[in-house]
């Protein structure tokens, strides 16, 4: 299956799924409706994908095709996004981890690799650190349990005020591409096609009011006023399965430097910056992204 490129400007969602024998499905896990995108035959090793928040399942579009050749491959809307149940508080890191485990078990999985994307690269971390025993390989995406320094801290806050005011003003066009430019290197990769998929979502009665709380919930995670035990220094180093730290050299709210430093405390681990990319590399360089996945996912 051929993958987009960053300048591609030809595919669309479809497009990239085409093949694939991709499907959206429900499932129970824990009384939760979860929706889940699955590609790949459930014959072969599972791959699990998170998004960040306040995102989806689309945001792997264009990676689940060509990973789906090698993997089954899972990518859901966590509680609270998408099209998945809306918890009545912010789910933490540990909550959401605990919702893969959940997922897997009610899918009869017993281990999977696990991919995530900002908030999602560190529930992928926790799920590594909390359930060594689900989960083969990992891969932190532009996401790691460290704090930021002041100019990233000031990148989350400005996030947060675009999600804010989709929730306070109604959710635009112009609004949700404000917010979903803040993802990419370069806004025209920002498909219009996306937008209207993410426009969707927020439309849903009661959405922006449960992203705009997780969102609050991992901003101030990161800031320092909660969620001491994910951000201690040092927790890294309880991540003992084989790791992937991929980043991006134009990533907003955590650094290269500070990604590259923290990843030392992982026993096992390998680190990888691309170029031309922001917070989507796999959305904006799907390219080198999956095959760096499956390098390191089929590598020994």
């Amino acid at each position: 299956m051929s993958t987009p490129t960053a300048s591609d400007t030809t595919t669309s969602i479809w497009l990239d799924l085409l093949g694939s024998g991709a499907g959206e499905r429900f499932y129970d896990v824990g009384g939760v409706r979860t929706r889940v995108i699955e590609a790949g035959s459930p014959e072969l090793p599972a791959l699990v994908l998170i998004h960040g928040t306040g995102g989806h399942a689309e945001t792997y579009c264009r990676n689940m095709g060509p990973l789906s050749e090698h993997f089954r491959v899972l990518a859901l809307d966590l509680p609270g996004h998408g099209f998945t149940d809306r918890p009545a508080t912010a789910p933490t890191v540990a909550d959401h981890a605990a919702h893969i485990v959940g997922l897997l078990d009610a899918l009869g999985i017993e281990r999977a690799h696990v991919s995530g994307e900002s908030l999602g690269g560190m529930v992928a971390a926790w799920c590594g650190i909390a359930h060594p025993e689900r989960f083969d390989k990992v891969v932190m995406n532009t996401g790691t349990l460290a704090r930021p320094d002041a100019a990233g801290q000031a990148q989350l806050d400005d996030l947060e005020q675009r999600t804010l005011a989709l929730r306070d003003n109604g959710v635009t066009r112009e609004g949700t591409r404000h917010r979903m430019n803040w993802l990419v290197a370069d806004p025209s990769r920002m498909t219009d096609e996306m937008v209207e998929v993410r426009m969707r979502v927020y439309s849903q009665p009661g959405m922006l009011d449960s992203v705009a709380m997780i969102m609050s919930w991992v901003v101030g995670m990161l800031r320092g006023d909660h969620g001491e035990e994910f951000m201690a220094p040092g927790v890294l180093k309880r991540l003992e399965r084989p790791t992937l730290v991929l980043w991006t050299e134009d990533n907003p709210g955590q650094t290269t430097e500070l990604a590259e430093r923290v990843s030392q405390d992982i026993p096992d681990h390998r680190f990888e910056v691309l170029t031309d990319c922001a917070h989507w590399p796999q959305f904006e360089r799907p390219d080198v992204f999956n095959q760096t996945h499956l390098d390191f996912l089929l590598g020994a």
